[in-house]
């Protein structure tokens, strides 16, 4: 599935802004599940300077320096991606959660592709007993670690209020969990927070839903926007699988992958600091369309 996506951001700001310097993850990763065909970031106003990058977990990276006064920021990324997922295996027939455990530390391989690197308590996915036992009644004695994954999973999506206005990308797995609200980030945070509990690597992975479903199928919450979910490592033999406990599914052709990072402070769509006093406000748009749908609306 080829899919044409668009994101445009726009900063509107009360004063005007001096300075910015900003930090972009907004090109798509090819991987085994998809290929980037075509990608490209505008910014207005045009930067003075602008550098490509790669970050730790090898996202790519733009920094851009604006240090001309402006009272409006706007950064439209584009993109055409391939996506071929390979299909998720029957969670009943993957290798037992404590064989998994064993295994990640026994592993030798620190790169991004390895586990190392998210079996660890961050600030946004601390270690917290409650999530931990929350995560660990769906973890019985020698279970499939995908069929467990997929019961807490589903189980966040049964127990938690998908609720815009109850948190911020501040908010601690904690907060969020304590309340049972929240959006898609707070999700993919408690479900991390539970897994690295249980001596799991998890990571969490920023990106993009299909705008609108194929006929016949639900519309998925998070549309629209960037998205967030949860790639869990399931041993060498099977690697990393995404779940999406905001939806409750498997991570298929729908998804498409931004970055991965140990959380949202690691990956998030655009960071940085601007100079100026006064408010500023924030409009976000993101379209996710099949090219197929797109050919067959114009012809």
């Amino acid at each position: 599935m080829i899919y044409a996506v668009r994101h445009r951001t726009t900063y509107s700001y009360e004063d005007a802004v001096t300075f910015a310097r900003c930090v972009l993850r907004l090109t798509p990763q090819s991987s085994s599940a998809q290929t980037v065909l075509a990608a490209a970031i505008d910014v207005t106003p045009r930067p003075s300077d602008t550098r490509d990058g790669l970050g730790p977990f090898g996202e790519k990276t733009r920094t851009v320096v604006i240090d001309t006064p402006h009272a409006s920021l706007v950064i439209e990324a584009r993109s055409r991606v391939d996506v071929h997922a390979p299909y998720p295996p029957d969670p009943r027939r993957t290798a037992a959660w404590e064989a998994v455990r064993a295994e990640t530390f026994e592993s030798r391989r620190l790169g991004p592709d390895g586990p190392a690197a998210y079996l660890y308590p961050t600030r946004r996915t601390p270690a917290a007993p409650a999530i931990t036992e929350y995560a660990r009644r769906s973890f019985a004695k020698s279970r499939p670690i995908l069929e467990a994954a997929t019961e807490l999973m589903t189980r966040i999506r049964e127990d938690f209020t998908y609720d815009a206005e109850a948190t911020t990308v501040a908010t601690p797995a904690l907060d969020a969990f304590t309340a049972r609200h929240g959006v898609c980030q707070d999700f993919a945070h408690v479900m991390i927070s539970g897994l690295k509990g249980l001596g799991l690597p998890a990571g969490y992975v920023s990106g993009y839903l299909r705008t609108l479903p194929p006929p016949g199928k639900p519309r998925l919450e998070g549309a629209d926007a960037t998205h967030a979910w949860v790639t869990l490592w399931c041993g060498e033999a099977q690697g990393w699988i995404g779940l999406d406990p905001t939806n409750a599914q498997l991570v298929q052709n729908d998804h498409i992958v931004l970055a991965v990072g140990r959380d949202y402070a690691d990956v998030a769509p655009i960071d940085g600091i601007i100079l100026a006093p006064g408010s500023q406000t924030l409009q976000v748009e993101v379209d996710v369309v099949p090219e197929a749908e797109i050919v067959a609306a114009n012809a």
